[in-house]
């Protein structure tokens, strides 16, 4: 057995989750077990030491299933996993090769077990995955196909289609029950869209592509059938999973038929931090996850943060305290403070941007950087008037949320010609690189794409097509690249070397701004590098695309810090020594649009719980008294009278400290500051004569 030093530094409450069930005999897995990890209480530590503990213990790290949300948490896992096994076992023990190669998000775990079982559930392993703009461009051309694009009163856009399709297959609801619950003005449109999205699906299946949504419905769907279960969970001794109370219904269901007895389960989450339902995550699968075994499922809570001062986490206790339904939890620290959290009443959306300001710019004076404070809020829009307010007084930010990678139009037509390279069915990835000819529209592409569907090798076929008129000789420029990029043994990463040369003419011919994009693609290049082969590159690139270089929104490139503004869906996992929260007020938290069932109220308040429990050192509420809306009521543009969001009753104002703004000096009287104005202005006209 080896020592437990690399477990000295953890709390006696993540030393018990870590140590759980490992040990205690010979070949033995331990029972389910649900870590609920507060905000800032060490939960990925507590996590990579568990996975680290069972491999110091004898485990096969290979034999070892851990699933988080995005790429580069799985990434930073592996590293922090790797350290600590190299502390204890020493870097000479060969476990280092092969550490978690199955370590990695629920979709891109699925995508492998897919191309691993793709003979037995009827795919072809050669499919490509679909991002959200490709799978929104072909329900269209099924929408416009079936008509339903030139209907007297207006079809719902290729977005809301595929938005209630994605909804529908994640929480495992009828589709009548989604447009119920989620779309109700959609209603009368039932009948179009179960045809609409019966033809999406035989459309994929034709071009052998599959979307998101499908790399977790054919794997619930592939562990339905009880000896693929069993085959597939025991390819693992020990499953654990991030973030738990983010999963959605399909996710929960394929976890369950991987582990059904619970043996070997692991899963950490905050049932507090569920903020995620429009994406169809549900609470109740972390509420519910105990009872789901017998024994039922063991419970530790991690309760110690290391983030906040204690009148913050007391101000965050009190809040979540109201909730109808959790798991008993209390945050505390040792980091005391005399400080409490302010709750500052502001007239307007106007004094509200000048008190931030002003209170920004007083920290950076006293030597905290405007990278270590953040201005959160409900939703995107109503930073605008303090997004003016930091331009007018030249203070550089970052707003969370700009395009991503994936959306550049430029790297999407670098991809669509390896795609097409890779799957010469995928229509959708096709008809966009044939439109980056000279002189090929979309019934050119079309056509193309219909004559060349029915052979068995399209992109042979593709070469005995007559060329298009004025295409003149990119025609058989990119009939030769695609047959190069499709011959077996073609090297990668130089397959892409060779789309992007090929490429570059056109961008200068369709892009005015061809040398910024340029950088992205020679970027994309880099990443290439970073991949055994293609199928990898696009698989993992479009289930986790890196931000963009060119096309990040509000990047101050010329400025080494900056304020952040963020929403507080993106700021979650994240810290900063001072935080401010815009219209902490009844329509803004909760929001008029979320208040329609006590599921949505109760979302809304562990929102505001999230905002608060990201500031180290300083939060500050701000609720201005009116605040103007625009296009939401019949008399139109208008401000509205607001009042403290009902999460912070009465009874919880003792943790707060409440304060006007602006505040005057109490040294000078409303009449004496007159006076000094009148004063000056005569100073001033004795001064001009």
């Amino acid at each position: 057995m080896a020592t437990a030093t690399h477990l000295e530094k953890l709390n006696e409450r993540q030393r018990c989750a870590v140590e759980y069930g490992i040990g205690a005999e010979e070949g033995a897995q331990a029972g389910p077990l649900l870590i609920i990890a507060g905000a800032g209480s060490g939960k990925t530590n507590t996590l990579a030491h568990r996975v680290a503990h069972l491999i110091v213990n004898g485990a096969d790290p290979r034999r070892i299933l851990l699933m988080t949300f995005s790429r580069r948490a799985a990434a930073e896992m592996s590293r922090r996993v790797e350290r600590i096994c190299a502390q204890v076992l020493g870097r000479s023990s060969g476990m280092m090769t092969d550490a978690l190669s199955w370590a990695g998000t629920f979709h891109g775990i699925g995508a492998r077990l897919l191309r691993i079982y793709a003979e037995q559930i009827g795919l072809n392993a050669e499919f490509t995955i679909h991002d959200r703009e490709d799978s929104a461009d072909l329900i269209n051309l099924i929408r416009h196909e079936l008509g339903f694009s030139k209907t007297e009163s207006r079809f719902p856009t290729k977005g809301t289609c595929l938005a209630i399709y994605s909804r529908t297959v994640n929480a495992e609801m009828r589709l009548n029950e989604v447009l119920r619950s989620w779309y109700p003005w959609v209603a009368g449109w039932e009948q179009q869209l179960q045809e609409l999205f019966a033809g999406y699906v035989e459309a994929k299946q034709a071009q052998n592509v599959l979307d998101y949504d499908d790399l977790l419905l054919y794997w619930a769907q592939m562990v339905s059938d009880a000896s693929l279960a069993d085959d597939i969970g025991n390819r693992f001794d020990y499953v654990l999973v991030d973030e738990y109370q983010d999963t959605n219904k399909l996710q929960s269901s394929v976890l369950l038929a991987l582990k059904p007895d619970g043996r070997g389960l692991t899963v950490v989450g905050d049932d507090a931090q569920s903020i995620y339902s429009f994406r169809a995550a549900t609470v109740r699968n972390i509420l519910d996850f105990p009872k789901q075994f017998a024994p039922a499922a063991e419970i530790v809570t991690l309760d110690r943060n290391y983030r906040s001062t204690q009148p913050i986490l007391a101000a965050a206790n009190g809040v979540i305290d109201l909730a109808r339904e959790r798991f008993t939890k209390n945050l505390w620290t040792d980091r005391e403070s005399a400080e409490r959290p302010k709750l500052l009443t502001v007239k307007d959306e106007a004094d509200q941007a000048n008190c931030i300001v002003e209170q920004v710019l007083a920290n950076r004076e006293s030597g905290m950087l405007l990278k270590q404070q953040a201005v959160l809020f409900r939703t995107s829009s109503h930073s605008g008037p303090l997004e003016v307010e930091l331009t007018r007084r030249n203070i550089p930010f970052v707003k969370f949320g700009g395009l991503k990678f994936l959306d550049s139009a430029h790297v999407k037509d670098m991809l669509a010609v390896l795609r097409f390279a890779q799957n010469p069915r995928d229509r959708v990835a096709g008809f966009r690189l044939l439109q980056m000819l000279p002189g090929v529209g979309p019934q050119t592409a079309g056509k193309i794409l219909d004559t060349i569907a029915a052979d068995p090798e399209p992109l042979m076929a593709l070469g005995e097509v007559p060329a298009p008129p004025r295409s003149g000789t990119d025609w058989m420029s990119l009939v030769e690249l695609l047959q190069a990029l499709r011959k077996p043994g073609s090297a990668w990463p130089t397959e892409i070397e060779m789309a992007r040369m090929w490429y570059e003419p056109h961008l200068e011919r369709i892009h005015e701004d061809a040398e910024t994009r340029r950088a992205d693609l020679v970027q994309l290049e880099q990443i290439a590098a970073g991949y055994p082969s293609r199928e990898r590159f696009l698989t993992e690139l479009t289930l986790d695309p890196p931000d963009a270089t060119s096309d990040q929104a509000g990047v101050p490139l010329l400025d080494e810090d900056y304020l952040i503004l963020s929403t507080i869906h993106s700021a979650k996992g994240q810290e900063w020594r001072s935080v401010f929260m815009l219209n902490v007020v009844d329509g803004c938290i909760p929001s008029d649009l979320a208040t329609g069932t006590s599921h949505e109220l109760e979302e809304e308040r562990r929102l505001l719980y999230v905002g608060m429990t990201r500031a180290k050192d300083q939060l500050a509420l701000m609720v201005p008294q009116r605040f103007f809306t625009g296009g939401q009521h019949a008399q139109g543009d208008r401000h509205v009278y607001a009042s403290r969001t009902r999460f912070i009753p009465a009874t919880l104002l003792q943790f707060f400290e409440s304060a006007n703004w602006p505040v005057a000096s109490p040294n000078v009287s409303e009449r004496s500051a007159k006076q000094i104005r009148i004063d000056v202005a005569a100073r001033m006209r004795t001064m001009w004569r």
